[in-house]
């Protein structure tokens, strides 16, 4: 069973090619709050704040601070990921052999770094710590269908399409938006080449 303390006791931080990653700290608030604040950032996380405080108080927490890591550039933070252990649904008899054997993963890139790979980089890393390292059998990742980049994502690592849903989730503009479900299970999962 995988939790967010098994998370803490990796070792940190973590180094691809191009990029660190790092479990966040309080000194990271305000340069992830001016990326995820941007409308076309904001525009598809599940919380967004125009005030700081409020966004603070939201990513401040134990539990949110133990989901969340940045993304670093040359010592420039340019996003974040989330992962997020969860359990599975199991019938009664088994359900202790399914907890924590399953995580949802999210991420937020930099608008001003779009394009680069950056994006892709930095969840290829967290897929493999998830799968290598912490033994998840699952992952899971979810978003907006209008949110094409983000889903061009998941297909680019390998993830499977489970769900299209419609009009099933209710956007902060009022509008109800079709939303996408992709998952990746361990013995599917293919790791990049050197």
């Amino acid at each position: 069973m995988v939790d967010l303390a098994d998370i803490a006791a990796l070792s940190w931080p973590r180094r691809t090619e191009r990029l660190l990653l790092r479990p966040i700290s309080k000194d990271d608030f305000e340069a992830l709050w001016q990326i995820r604040r941007l409308e076309s950032v904001g525009r598809w996380m599940g919380a967004t704040s125009q005030e700081f405080d409020a966004f603070a108080e939201f990513i401040g927490n134990d539990e949110r601070m133990g989901k969340t890591l940045v993304i670093e550039r040359d010592g420039v933070l340019i996003g974040d990921l989330m992962l997020a252990p969860e359990d599975p649904w199991a019938q009664v008899e088994v359900i202790d052999q399914a907890k924590g054997t399953q995580a949802e993963i999210g991420w937020c890139i930099d608008p001003a770094v779009e394009g680069n790979g950056y994006a892709t980089e930095a969840v290829r890393e967290l897929v493999r710590i998830c799968f290598e390292e912490l033994g998840f059998r699952r992952l899971v990742a979810l978003c907006f269908a209008a949110n094409e980049p983000s889903w061009r994502l998941m297909e680019r690592l390998g993830m499977r399409r489970e769900a299209h849903t419609v009009k099933e989730s209710l956007h902060r503009s009022g509008e109800w938006m079709d939303g996408l479900s992709y998952a990746l299970l361990a013995e599917e999962w293919v790791p990049a080449r050197p």
